[in-house]
């Protein structure tokens, strides 16, 4: 015997609420994030955490729009690799987990390179950069900053450790771009999830996004990038 199904009474929208679900819709906004990390062999401890940290910023902007994530990377001798864009948090932990560092020089330029390219084919919102040294020729380097500079998208450059050289280095890409500079200790998961936290509001909402939730009691977001204009 067949069951006898119900009929389901299906509610109509009002006008307001349509109207109102199409202007939350037009808000909301989608950032488009370049992760990318110093993978060289002493920096496993701290790739493991990030992977573990970085579905903080997905959360952070579950309010504000979506994120759509590019994981790129350097290693060993010469090896750089980006991955497909994400708005998966599950799937870019995957990425970053299947991923051992190797040993090896830095290969900032490479990322600079990438996201150049990135910027050719969509607007990318932010580049977060995190590693803890700089083996490259600065110049070179800081002419791919300034082109990425003028076409709109900040290096955030996070420095793990207290290397000179790298601090000096990762200041003048942030101001090359218009971006922030940020030391923080390698001990301190936190400073890195406010870090990681702060940078997606910034990319999908802005500095306006980054002060409002700072306002509403999330002050740790707009400390962590004090130097965003």
């Amino acid at each position: 015997m067949v069951p006898k199904t119900e009929k389901l009474e299906l509610t109509k929208s009002t006008s307001s609420e349509i109207d109102a679900f199409l202007d939350r819709a037009q808000t909301r906004k989608t950032g488009r994030i370049i992760f990318a990390m110093d993978a060289t062999q002493s920096r496993q401890p701290s790739w493991d955490r990030a992977a573990h940290l970085q579905a903080e910023m997905f959360q952070a902007v579950e309010s504000l729009g979506s994120l759509e994530v590019q994981l790129v990377f350097y290693r060993g001798f010469g090896e750089c690799k980006a991955s497909n864009w994400t708005s998966n948090a599950s799937e870019l932990r995957r990425l970053m987990l299947s991923v051992q560092c190797m040993g090896g020089l830095t290969q900032i330029g490479k990322i600079l390179t990438n996201a150049l390219r990135q910027t050719e084919q969509r607007s990318v919102s932010a580049v977060i950069f995190i590693g803890d040294a700089f083996e490259e020729n600065i110049d070179e380097v800081c002419h791919k900053a300034g082109q990425l500079g003028l076409q709109g998208t900040p290096a955030l450059m996070f420095q793990e450790g207290q290397d000179q050289v790298a601090a000096q280095a990762f200041k003048e890409i942030a101001r090359l771009t218009n971006g922030a500079y940020c030391p923080f200790d390698d001990l301190s998961a936190n400073a890195l999830k406010d870090l990681l936290s702060a940078a997606a509001v910034y990319a999908v909402g802005g500095l306006e996004a980054l002060d409002n939730m700072s306002a509403k009691g999330s002050g740790s977001l707009r400390r962590a990038l004090p130097s965003l204009k």
